[in-house]
């Protein structure tokens, strides 16, 4: 469909009219400074597309630089500035000076087992050996809990630092302190302004905290935390010249968990990320390198091989698997042991995609049936793994551009308990609205960020739980409206399609969340030719008024309007949205297109 004005201009026309194309989104322009595209352009010798790319992302000229070369020093915050930071610091120093016995609570994801890994490593920089608890997704679920904390003591350990979770387990760490044991948390999860008990609380999200540096995952502030270790070490004159640890030799783990946990690839996340893929590239890590091979990653590490090569395989240990391989596969030094535990990650992210398949089609049946006005879509299901929910609530998510949850139901349970995941769109806190249903009492357990979240209920409430969360999310969903439209940077010509515009943006990333990858238009294109490649791919090639081609690929849309538009290849005009991807095969390198939506134009 098309408005009667087409239109290039940002604010609410639709870019070329298009109100609803093929996927049935809107089209925008993102805003953009007009003055400061033409200065970031002369400046910086970059051309006009990237300028505009840089300014509509809240860059200007006086920062222009610092984007395209991200620095950890120019946005690496002041450890100090964060709630317990020294105080924790303090803490590991002295059971690191006496020998007291340590030991890590890790979360069982990417984020989680990162964390760990950075805490194992620098750790055994001053030959100390610290215990690691990665709790069973199923049998034990997320967070601590008084049984793990009973058995890590019993294994001898007096102080604990959980990471990626702690934060809002009040109970957990009520049973610690009954205990007589210490537990530092290192989280960065929403959590409630009560605090619970701990010997020290990291966590840029609580009330108090004054860094500014919320949008950390658990792998930034954990690398922070490393380097309040390096400063308090320094300052006891146990760390000297002659020993301090380089920070940066982890740094390829803490990216790793910032791309993983899709956090805002913004600040110091930025800089995190464009360093670590650089180390990374290193593959000094045996784990890393071992994972590398087995996923087919060739040449310079990116977000891309990070999050969807890398990271759903270390993944798939804690969703259908031994919990911990993840970060034992990080932390070995061991070639063979690091072949073993990839070859067998693998196998699991293989058995995780069959699994998270049957889900998938199960609950997207659910949700094509719930009630297209409703702001937040659930769908829950008996026997659900609750290893792939989270991830096929992803997928309903970018379907149906609400919030989604998938909630696995347990009735051999005592009492029959449902453990749902849930993702969320920009502009929509479902980890406030999960938080305040449970404080409402309509949850066993239950929180997260603003993007994601998590939690457990009563399978009978779901149902309450729905209305309850339709009504509190309904006018952020409103209110987001604008931001789920498919936003471009630009309209480009065939012609300047090109190469080298592609090796420019690709330099200009990294891109994720907060930071999104650029998207670009080809006005007025015919379908030439394509093909239905692999499972449910097309590879076409589009053609505009001259000859001039384009070649491209659309991932799962074979059985899509966008698919079946690009299968028909006929005489329609189409405008073709996507983003400009470099491609190389055979050592020759090329710039082709991944098609994200079409919309018909007009003859």
């Amino acid at each position: 469909m098309r408005d009667d004005n087409p239109t290039q201009s940002g604010g609410s026309s639709p870019l070329l009219g298009v109100s609803r194309s093929l996927s049935g989104k809107r089209w925008r322009l993102r805003e953009a400074d007009e003055g400061e595209i033409v200065t970031i352009a002369r400046q910086q010798g970059v051309p006009d597309a990237l300028a505009r790319v840089m300014a509509a992302r809240g860059i200007t000229a006086q920062g222009a630089a610092g984007y395209l070369t991200p620095r950890l020093r120019d946005s690496f915050p002041d450890p100090a500035d964060f709630a317990d930071m020294d105080k924790a610091a303090r803490l590991v120093w002295e059971a690191i000076e006496t020998e007291r016995p340590m030991a890590i609570f890790a979360d069982y994801d990417v984020d989680g087992a990162t964390s760990a890994a950075q805490l194992i490593r620098y750790f055994r920089h001053f030959d100390q050996d610290a215990d690691i608890y990665v709790p069973d997704r199923v049998e034990e679920g997320y967070g601590p809990s008084g049984e793990a904390f009973e058995t890590l003591k019993a294994r001898g350990a007096e102080l604990v630092i959980t990471v990626d979770c702690g934060a809002a387990a009040h109970a957990a760490l009520e049973h610690a302190a009954t205990i007589d044991l210490d537990v530092i948390v290192i989280d960065h999860h929403l959590m409630d302004a009560e605090m619970p008990p701990a010997a020290a609380l990291v966590n840029p999200n609580r009330a108090d905290d004054k860094s500014g540096c919320g949008h950390l995952a658990a792998a930034g502030v954990t690398f922070v935390f490393l380097a309040a270790l390096n400063r308090e070490g320094r300052r006891r004159g146990a760390i000297t010249p002659d020993n301090e640890p380089n920070l940066l030799d982890w740094i390829d783990l803490a990216a790793l968990g910032t791309i993983c946990d899709v956090v805002p690839l913004t600040g110091i996340n930025r800089a995190i990320t464009a360093q670590g893929l650089k180390a990374m590239t290193g593959w000094r890590n045996l784990g890393l390198r071992s994972l590398a091979e087995k996923s087919g990653v060739e040449g310079e590490a990116t977000t891309y091989h990070a999050g969807f090569l890398i990271g759903p395989r270390i993944n798939a240990g804690g969703r259908v698997g031994k919990s911990d391989l993840g970060a034992t596969l990080l932390t070995t030094e061991d070639e063979a042991v690091a072949r073993r535990i990839s070859d067998q990650l693998d196998r699991l992210n293989a058995e995780r995609r069959a699994i998270e398949a049957e889900v998938l089609d199960a609950a997207s049946a659910q949700l094509e049936a719930q009630a297209s006005d409703r702001a937040i879509l659930i769908a829950a299901g008996e026997g659900w793994h609750p290893g792939v929910i989270g991830v096929v609530a992803g997928r309903l998510k970018e379907r149906f551009d609400k919030p989604v949850i998938v909630i696995g139901i347990d009735r051999e349970a005592t009492p029959p308990v449902g453990k749902g995941s849930g993702r969320s769109v920009p502009g929509v806190n479902l980890g406030g609205a999960i938080a305040a249903a449970r404080e409402a009492g309509l949850l066993l357990s239950g929180g997260g960020h603003a993007m994601a979240g998590g939690l457990s209920v009563d399978p009978d409430r779901i149902t309450e739980l729905v209305a309850d969360l339709d009504m509190r999310l309904a006018p952020e969903l409103a209110a987001a409206a604008d931001a789920m439209a498919l936003k471009a940077d630009g309209v480009l010509s065939a012609s300047g399609f090109t190469l080298e515009l592609a090796r420019m943006l690709e330099q200009a990333g990294p891109y994720g969340q907060g930071n999104a990858e650029p998207r670009f238009v080809l006005p007025r294109m015919r379908v030439s030719f394509a093909k239905r490649v692999g499972t449910d791919h097309v590879r076409f090639t589009l053609s505009d008024s001259d000859s001039r081609r384009v070649d491209g690929i659309c991932f799962r849309c074979a059985d899509t309007p966008i698919g079946e538009a690009l299968l028909a290849a006929g005489p329609d005009l189409f405008h073709a949205l996507g983003r400009l991807k470099l491609d190389s095969w055979q050592g020759r390198e090329r710039v082709q297109l991944h098609l994200e939506d079409l919309a018909t134009a007009a003859e």
